[in-house]
């Protein structure tokens, strides 16, 4: 993802996260964590001839990498690009030598916990009332990763897509 996706990306988050989407704010600190030296982030975007169609980030702190986002156009549903994007970003805390990778997802989206499960995350807790505006909670789950992401092979079905997970840090 570049800054010039951020218009595209935004029109997605709203589309899908229309009660707690990021703002144009938190994607330009996000990406300024992508460059340099120091990068503990990584954020890519899937594209069409249409335009974006997903986008996915991941932060890396202290050997756990953070699934920040996943989140796929509802068009694009079971055809296995969400399944690719989090493929991605196991690649990448593969790369940064992660120890473990956490993501959050709503316990109401059995979907996105379907596509999770199959790449070998596992629940771990629970946060309570972490997306908000709604008081909706959080299933923390957390995965090993292996040197290679142990659902990159996955078959695609229609629960390898998801709405997203969610927001990392932002609730």
């Amino acid at each position: 993802m570049r800054w010039w996706d951020i218009g595209p990306v935004l029109e997605l988050e709203r589309e899908l996260f229309p009660h707690d989407a990021w703002s144009k704010g938190l994607f330009w600190s996000e990406l300024a964590h992508a460059r340099g030296a120091n990068a503990n982030r990584r954020y890519v975007v899937a594209q069409t001839p249409d335009g974006i169609v997903g986008y996915a980030g991941l932060a890396v702190i202290d050997g756990t990498g953070d699934v920040q986002t996943i989140a796929v156009d509802q068009g694009y549903w079971g055809t296995g690009l969400g399944a690719r994007l989090l493929s991605e970003l196991l690649r990448t805390a593969t790369a940064f030598e992660c120890r473990e990778v956490l993501l959050e997802v709503r316990v109401d989206n059995t979907r996105a916990q379907r596509l999770y499960e199959r790449f070998g995350f596992e629940p771990v807790g629970i946060r309570r009332g972490y997306y908000q505006p709604g008081n909706v909670d959080a299933l923390v789950m957390r995965m090993i990763p292996a040197s290679e992401p142990s659902g990159a092979s996955a078959s695609s079905d229609a629960a390898d897509s998801e709405q997203g997970t969610p927001h990392g840090s932002q609730g």
